[in-house]
């Protein structure tokens, strides 16, 4: 993996929550087209927990049909199942792939040994690069850095990893456990620039749905060592994190600032059940991307 920045990309839904390809394209072919280093399917906002492993293949097919060569494409292909990831990661890996991100088996959450246990067969049934995921706030367990320090030094193909923890000081002692070849991206949009300076990665974030130019902007700028540049993006960004607080949830509230932004026309929905947004809270929403 490289540094600079990652989308977990949204899944445009038709009425009927079918995927609605025309839509999807279009997104990636913008996230492309703004120089993003690499796009997740079926990350946390791509709902990857109402989607069969067979519509994930299909999607991994037709995403690496949009994308080419011209972007790294990451599929996630974590389940509570071993044996399930294993055939999962291998298939998306056969589809196109170019790396899988693993989120922890979750609702029970295991044991550190039960975690390195999983991962290290994980890494050893298949030769896919593979980003652990760690979101402790769902899965109710913590990657510590010392496991993830374990896990990159005995299986090379565990290559990166996303570190959902809302403390830059984790990110920070993740990143020291690690070598210099693993990848430590933060899950938080407004820790691009800390997670740099601490030796990580970048991010993996989803307000890079919305405003990726503006992420790939700061990138360049901090590659590029013009740090006036690169916080005065990250300012903006900071400010559009308001959007996370808009509505019950925030998948429909992405959706939706994504559509405003881009001008896309696909329906804003879930799978899963949720309160639509009300007028108000798209009001909002447009507002805040308006700023940007």
């Amino acid at each position: 993996m490289q540094s600079g920045i990652y989308c977990p990309s949204i899944t445009p839904l038709t009425a009927d929550g079918e995927f609605d390809f025309a839509a999807w394209e279009a997104h990636l072919d913008n996230l492309t087209q703004a120089g993003v280093n690499g796009i997740l399917i079926f990350g946390s906002i791509g709902e990857f927990y109402s989607f069969s492993s067979e519509e994930k293949i299909e999607a991994t097919k037709f995403a690496k049909s949009c994308l080419g060569d011209r972007t790294q494409l990451l599929v996630g292909t974590g389940t509570n199942s071993l044996d399930e990831t294993t055939q999962l990661t291998r298939k998306a890996r056969a589809a196109g792939a170019d790396g899988a991100v693993v989120v922890s088996p979750y609702y029970f959450g295991p044991t550190e040994e039960q975690a390195e246990q999983y991962f290290t067969e994980l890494a050893r049934a298949t030769d896919t690069p593979l980003i652990l995921y760690n979101f402790p706030d769902r899965t109710g367990t913590d990657l510590s850095p010392a496991l993830v320090g374990r896990l990159s030094s005995a299986n090379p193909n565990i290559v990166g990893l996303k570190d959902t923890v809302d403390s830059i000081a984790h990110n920070r002692q993740e990143i020291k456990a690690t070598g210099d070849n693993f990848a430590v991206l933060s899950g938080f949009d407004e820790y691009y620039i800390s997670n740099r300076i601490a030796g990580g990665a970048g991010v993996l974030s989803g307000l890079t749905n919305v405003v990726p130019e503006t992420f790939v902007k700061m990138h360049r700028s901090y590659e590029d060592q013009d740090y006036g540049t690169a916080l005065n993006c990250a300012s903006a960004i900071s400010r559009l994190m308001a959007v996370y607080e808009v509505g019950d949830w925030f998948i429909p509230t992405i959706q939706y600032a994504t559509r405003v932004k881009t001008a896309l026309n696909f329906e804003v929905g879930t799978r899963a059940h949720h309160i639509p947004l009300s007028d108000s809270k798209k009001q909002l929403i447009e507002t805040l991307v308006s700023e940007i």
